[in-house]
């Protein structure tokens, strides 16, 4: 029987219902599910701000999820590199990547080593980026 190996990327910031779901459709489609929080540097270069809640709370949250094996931490951006140290056969991402240029390139780079990308439905209504949003509104002065 084979031992399926998932990999579920992400910043992970403001921990919400989004996460949870796509960890939980994840763990679905694998036998062993790693869950790559990506760090504060790696966030920071790639969305123009660091996280509210730091690498360490991050990974001790994900890592308590029921759904989620192990942890890793993403300290560089191309997934190949992830890849070689984690060796897994399925890599799970928001369908937000589906048809862009990212969703694209990680589809051709992975289908050589017989990597499967499966996307999951994004949480539209909510996100890390609008619960910040809705905390900036909360705290700035009337």
């Amino acid at each position: 029987m084979t031992h399926r190996v998932g990999y579920a990327p992400g910043v992970y910031d403001l921990f919400h219902v989004g996460h949870l779901n796509l960890l939980r459709h994840a763990r679905s489609r694998c036998d062993h599910l790693v869950a790559g929080v990506v760090s504060d540097d790696m966030a920071r270069r790639a969305k123009g701000q660091a996280p509210v809640i730091p690498l360490i709370e991050r990974l001790e949250i994900v890592r308590s999820v029921r759904y989620v094996d192990a942890t890793f931490v993403e300290t560089v951006p191309d997934k190949l590199e992830t890849w070689q140290q984690v060796r897994f056969d399925v890599i799970f991402k928001g369908d937000d990547w589906r048809g862009t240029s990212k969703g694209i390139r990680l589809e051709r780079d992975f289908a050589p080593l017989g990597v499967e990308v499966v996307y999951f439905p994004y949480t539209v209504h909510t996100s890390s980026t609008l619960l910040r949003a809705a905390l900036d509104v909360l705290g700035s002065p009337a």
